[in-house]
């Protein structure tokens, strides 16, 4: 196995794994083409993220123009299988959830738009011969993760305060889970050509899934709440003054976004083609995420 790496503390851990690792910039066409030996299965994971200043640039380079890079190589290379992960984020919100693999494409920024072109590339060069497979996960969590310490830190601390009304719903992917569906896409030949949503077996409201936290965190459900949208508003101040002034900014409008918009999916077409079924309940992957930030002293 060999794992396309950036210089990073992971790269040792790979190697005690029996991974062979090769330092390359997917960006540079080049080294792309000269480091892609011996290798007939990929797994396409890297990604620009987004985070509040990020340069839009950079999302171009890497979520489109690298992946064209590695498209272009294992074209050449005539691999067995390409999976190319995306994001459910390139539907946006949902109105009518649940949604599956054959919902609109509405992208609400500039990352969603930039994995949206990386995702319609992969669609090109399935019609081009390279068999390709689109893996959409849904919000990642589990140990390792620390997106969701923004839940996790003020219900432990009994801060947590809802904005809205908390019935829109959220859907959560365990790392393990998620694994499971990479792995099957790239070995199942009727993932050929195919798109495929990996989340979790249910969705719940953003109510459900704080109390659910507060749970496994043995502290009571939060019960503090304020409207939405003089929230969101002040989000929007918030964040073009704090641009002005080149600092990050505390609240911004894509943090409070998380409780308006829907989003939840169907895993069925997973299920039906990959044999994919989701191991990990909610409540057990949530309780074992909070054991991680206890153990490495997050919360």
């Amino acid at each position: 196995m060999v794992a396309f790496v950036r210089q990073s503390s992971r790269t040792d851990q790979l190697k005690s794994m029996g991974v062979e690792c090769r330092q390359v910039d997917i960006t540079d066409k080049n080294s792309v083409k000269v480091n892609f030996t011996d290798i007939n299965r990929v797994y396409h994971i890297a990604a620009a993220y987004r985070t509040e200043h990020s340069d839009h640039a950079e999302f171009a380079l890497v979520n489109i123009e690298a992946t064209r890079n590695l498209f272009e190589a294992a074209m050449n290379a005539e691999v067995e299988r390409f999976v190319h992960c995306s994001t459910v984020g390139v539907q946006g919100e949902i109105n009518d959830p649940p949604a599956d693999e054959d919902y609109r494409f509405k992208p609400g920024d500039h990352y969603q738009e930039s994995k949206l072109k990386g995702e319609l590339l992969a669609r090109e060069y399935s019609q081009s011969g390279l068999p390709v497979t689109v893996v959409r996960p849904v919000g990642i969590y589990g140990p390792g993760d620390t997106r969701f310490l923004k839940l996790f830190r003020p219900i432990n601390k009994g801060r947590f305060v809802m904005i809205g009304s908390g019935k829109v719903l959220y859907h959560l992917t365990y790392i393990d889970d998620l694994i499971q569906g990479f792995i099957l896409a790239g070995r199942k030949p009727q993932a050929i050509g195919e798109v495929f949503t990996i989340a979790g077996r249910k969705y719940t409201t953003i109510r459900e899934l704080v109390n659910m936290i507060a749970d496994v965190l043995n502290k009571p459900h939060p019960k503090w709440r304020i409207p939405f949208y003089p929230v969101y508003m002040a989000s929007v101040i918030c964040e073009k003054i704090c641009r002005l002034s080149g600092i990050n900014p505390p609240l911004y409008p894509r943090r409070v976004e998380f409780f308006s918009l829907d989003r939840a999916f169907s895993i069925e077409k997973a299920e039906r083609l990959l044999g994919y079924h989701p191991k990990v309940e909610l409540k057990d992957g949530l309780s074992r995420t909070a054991n991680w930030y206890k153990e490495q002293g997050l919360i």
